[in-house]
């Protein structure tokens, strides 16, 4: 028997059609996102409530829909878009047919809410099936249309069974929506889920293309990008769009693909692209694309799928074809070089074996554990710079030159203009030297967290001898008591934190000759680089006590001229009433003479018969201390020493000779930036504090603990507080 054929009911015939148009949330929101750009917005949120299925609400500030076309808005068929079938060859905007908030409105809940530019307010009204359920009410609003679905296929129970998980069907929203924001890049668009504070995506009215694809894909993707452009008058046919290089790849092809402005997808101009990047790619590595084509309206036929999703244009191998050759052009000239970005080897990576497996074991155990952003250490302070080996030329103040063989032991190399000579160790004494210090290390014990093994009070006499910073080959052990106490308060005045921080610190650059920038782990740090280095030459002079190197003045130094000068400055606090300044000199003079066998054997400060300086210490390699420092410390040698008691001696004399030491603000000569590049001179102070001094804090410091206290060290950054700062802006 022949089966009866029935009129479909009104109700099932909308809710089949609202099923071919909207297939899921995604769908709906993509329809409702080419409203408000035809509707001419400049800003679109988005809204998502457990993957659009509780809720989806669009926000735009277009032009708005009239209070006498709410009544229609959601039936079938009804659109502003065109009016004959001949409109449909010439069409412009996204929408043509009037389906889709006349689908949405079968298997949703829909609430509209409108205002146009000049309406006196906004008018607010509730659909079901298509129809207007009461009057629109007025409401207070902003210009533009907010779409508000709730519930969507609640009586389609098996397209709602058929849906995925709430998250998959939200990430389909967020792909759709950064689909148009990086089309559209005169637009702002955001997509959250509600109740969140921070947007999944979020565009820029005033962003580029690029700068989208950043937002959106990462830096990864954007600083790998080529812009592409061409144009056909014969296919009439224009494109333009952006595609990676060779140097990028994704597991999967991502080709955003918009013609006349339609988010479309295209199988043959896709495999046509993929064909170019096989040459270029490795096997199973596909490339980013962002295409947009703009044909002639009256060759491109919009009507062929439901979804709009497909659109069919006339020449479409010609025009394919022209796209893979323009795009293999464009290859073809990016691919002469390649560029590999590596992440550095974090600190604390334990790369030997020996003694350090429990720390590589240790390390591995961590490796498991995930780095977040804001805990990544991305320096390594083991790095070294290639200008470590390019010492700037200095201007010779007095020239320096090594102690001669005849002197009271061998100097190693000083800091001098490339002019000095300087006599070197024969063979035999260099093995004879080493043969006597493997003979002292097995009566000795080694301090492992320093280079220059460094000695405790309680040990016994028969004592290392220990590397002086300046390197001297041959060693006499000191075992004077006030020395061996000096040591000891350095010894356990030391901050541990503070000697890990310098032990393993990256260094950032030199604010000034007083303050200097190092990052420890994710923390920056202000130090006060007069200060530590003042500490540092303290305790070289300590712990190398009788066993320094000589800097030899080219020219003697008349110890009265210097004192005179020292004198004749404010500094000194000179007035009438201390005496004459001539008579002031020579005493120093004298004193100094008196004094120069104790200097020259103990610090190898040398002072002649003739009351002139010929010699000062060798505290570190490469370094010559500011000689416009050197007069006021021959005055404060004569009158800021305690010269009755060894151990305070000692201390004053280590102490003032530090401060002539260390880097000081006052006595250096900063560069003007139009000059850094042309005066290396004026900057050889900052190839000093990196690659001497603080190389020196590395090895040989022990900082003391008051410098935690008075302003020396000054965290001013860590990365975690940096991170809660970006993430409330």
């Amino acid at each position: 028997m022949a089966g009866v054929i029935r009129r479909l009911d009104e109700t099932v015939v909308n809710r089949i059609a609202a099923g071919e148009v909207i297939q899921r949330p995604a769908n709906a929101v993509k329809e409702m996102i080419e409203n408000c750009l035809d509707a001419k917005s400049t800003n679109i949120q988005v809204t998502v409530k457990d993957g659009g299925l509780k809720l989806l609400q669009i926000q735009d500030n277009g032009t708005g829909i009239r209070r006498e076309d709410m009544e229609i808005v959601c039936e079938r068929f009804t659109t502003s878009k065109l009016q004959t079938f001949e409109d449909l060859s010439a069409i412009s905007t996204y929408g043509f047919r009037g389906e889709a908030l006349a689908s949405v409105s079968h298997v949703a809940h829909v609430t509209i809410t409108t205002k146009t530019a000049d309406a006196k307010c906004a008018y607010r009204g509730s659909y079901s099936d298509g129809k207007l359920k009461a009057p629109p009410k007025p409401c207070a609003g902003n210009q533009g249309t907010q779409i508000l679905v709730e519930d969507l296929f609640y009586n389609v129970s098996t397209r709602r069974k058929a849906l995925k998980s709430p998250s998959d069907e939200y990430s389909r929203i967020v792909e759709v929506v950064s689909r148009y924001a990086i089309h559209n890049s005169g637009k702002s668009f955001s997509v959250k889920k509600q109740g969140e504070t921070v947007a999944d995506v979020r565009t820029l009215p005033n962003a580029s293309v690029v700068d989208n694809i950043r937002g959106v894909f990462g830096n990864a993707v954007s600083r790998e990008l080529i812009e592409v452009g061409c144009e056909d008058l014969k296919l009439a046919y224009k494109m333009k769009g952006y595609i990676s290089n060779a140097n990028y790849s994704v597991k999967k092809c991502m080709l955003i693909l918009f013609i006349n402005h339609r988010l479309v997808e295209s199988s043959a101009l896709k495999k046509a692209i993929e064909t170019v990047y096989a040459a270029y790619l490795p096997k199973n590595a596909h490339p980013f694309l962002y295409l947009s084509l703009e044909i002639a309206p009256q060759n491109v036929d919009v009507n062929v799928h439901p979804t709009k999703h497909e659109v069919h244009f006339l020449h479409e191998d010609g025009v394919i074809e022209s796209v893979q050759k323009h795009i293999e052009s464009k290859l073809l000239g990016s691919n002469s070089s390649r560029t590999f970005f590596t992440q550095t080897l974090l600190p604390g990576l334990s790369v030997s074996g020996g003694s350090e497996v429990k720390s590589v074991g240790h390390t591995a155990a961590e490796s498991d554990q995930r780095v977040y952003a804001h805990q990544m250490v991305r320096t390594d302070c083991r790095a070294q710079k290639l200008d470590a080996f390019l010492q700037p030329k200095e201007k010779p103040p007095p020239d320096t030159e090594p102690a001669g063989p005849g002197s009271r032991e061998e100097t190693a190399k000083a800091a001098r203009p490339p002019s000095s000579e300087m006599d070197e160790m024969d063979d035999a004494d260099m093995l004879q030297a080493l043969d006597e210090q493997e003979e002292e290390d097995k009566q000795s014990t080694h301090d492992v967290q320093r280079k220059r093994p460094r000695k405790e009070p309680q040990q016994q006499d028969k004592e290392e001898e220990e590397q002086t910073a300046a390197a001297t080959s041959k060693r006499r052990v000191i075992k004077l008591t006030s020395i061996k106490d000096l040591r000891a308060e350095i010894t356990e005045n030391t901050h541990k934190g503070l000697q890990e921080m310098l032990q393993n610190h990256s260094f950032v650059g030199c604010v000034n000759p007083q303050w200097t920038l190092i990052q420890h782990h994710t923390k920056l740090y202000l130090l006060n680089s007069s200060r530590l280095s003042q500490e540092l030459f303290y305790q070289i002079l300590i712990y190398d006590f009788g066993n320094f190197g000589v800097l030899r003045l080219s020219t003697p130094a008349p110890i009265y001229d210097l004192a005179m000068l020292a004198l004749e400055s404010d500094e000194s606090g000179w007035t009438e009433e201390d005496g004459p300044r001539e008579g002031l000199a020579q005493y120093i003079v004298d004193f100094l003479k008196k004094k120069a066998e104790m200097l020259e054997d103990y610090f190898s400060v040398e002072v002649d018969q003739e009351g002139n300086l010929i010699g000062l210490p060798l505290l570190l390699d490469k370094y010559t201390p500011v000689m416009e420092g050197l007069p006021m410390f021959i005055l404060r040698l004569a009158t800021e020493v305690n010269w009755d008691n060894e151990k305070q001696c000692f201390r004053d004399f280590c102490k003032e000779c530090s401060m002539f030491y260390s880097i000081r603000k006052e006595y250096i000569l900063e560069a003007e930036v139009a000059e850094e590049q042309q005066d290396s001179e004026l900057n050889s102070w900052r190839w000093k504090v990196e690659h001497i001094i603080f190389k020196a804090f590395r090895t040989l410091f022990s900082p003391p603990k008051h410098l935690s206290e008075d302003g020396s060290v000054l965290q001013i950054a860590n990365l975690p507080d940096l991170y809660k700062v970006f993430e409330r802006c």
